[in-house]
């Protein structure tokens, strides 16, 4: 996986986690799955990245 493709995994994974408990938080529920799916965007990125690195070895 590329430092920065890890990094842009993490931070949507990081952001989306954010905006989930703020929602929550707040009791806004379109922030809460805006949240969500930022989150499972940034784990699909990490497990593409992941296959990418099998792929390599």
């Amino acid at each position: 996986m590329t430092a920065s493709e890890k990094a842009k995994a993490k931070t949507e994974q990081t952001v989306g986690a954010t905006k989930e408990a703020a929602g929550r938080t707040v009791g806004n529920e379109r922030l809460t799955t805006e949240g969500r799916a930022q989150q499972m965007k940034g784990d699909a990125r990490q497990a593409k990245e992941k296959t990418k690195d099998i792929g390599k070895h």
